[in-house]
């Protein structure tokens, strides 16, 4: 089965191969979880245009690694949510990679959809969560740890 044949949905916990990039490409969802297992999770997003954003969040017993695959992002990091040591515009091909107890936020800064895949360890999101838009992951969710948002 090529990606373009694949549908888009969690995996999880079978064994899987797939190529991350073409999978984020294809997925038009705020987040999709493709791969779900016992100790860290795959999801897809796709953030839209012209300050779309993931929203500054700080996540608590998880580590996480983002991955862009197109489009021009912005990532704000930092053990401080008033004193940001990370502040730097990132193009595909970059990895971001947040520790446990992180503020962070990446924000689109470009004028297409940035699309990007995401690591959790341990797993964040419930199996076979797919979110259209960041307006239906907080209803879904709730607010994003440590915001208002």
């Amino acid at each position: 089965m090529t990606n373009n044949e694949m549908k888009l949905k969690d995996y999880g916990p079978h064994p899987f191969a797939v190529d991350l990039n073409q999978a984020a490409i294809k997925n038009v969802n705020y987040r999709t979880t493709l791969w779900t297992g016992d100790h860290f999770q795959v999801t897809l997003m796709a953030i839209p245009p012209n300050g779309g954003d993931i929203g500054m969040e700080i996540h608590h017993g998880n580590d996480q690694f983002i991955y862009l695959v197109e489009g021009v992002g912005h990532v704000q990091m930092g053990k401080d949510r008033e004193k940001l040591t990370i502040d730097k515009d990132i193009t595909p091909g970059e990895a971001i990679i947040i520790p446990d107890n992180t503020w962070h936020n990446v924000i689109n800064v470009g004028d297409q959809v940035m699309k990007c895949y995401s690591i959790y360890s341990p797993v964040k999101h419930e199996h076979g969560v797919t979110e259209s838009t960041k307006e239906e992951a907080i209803i879904q969710e709730g607010e994003l740890e440590g915001s208002e948002e």
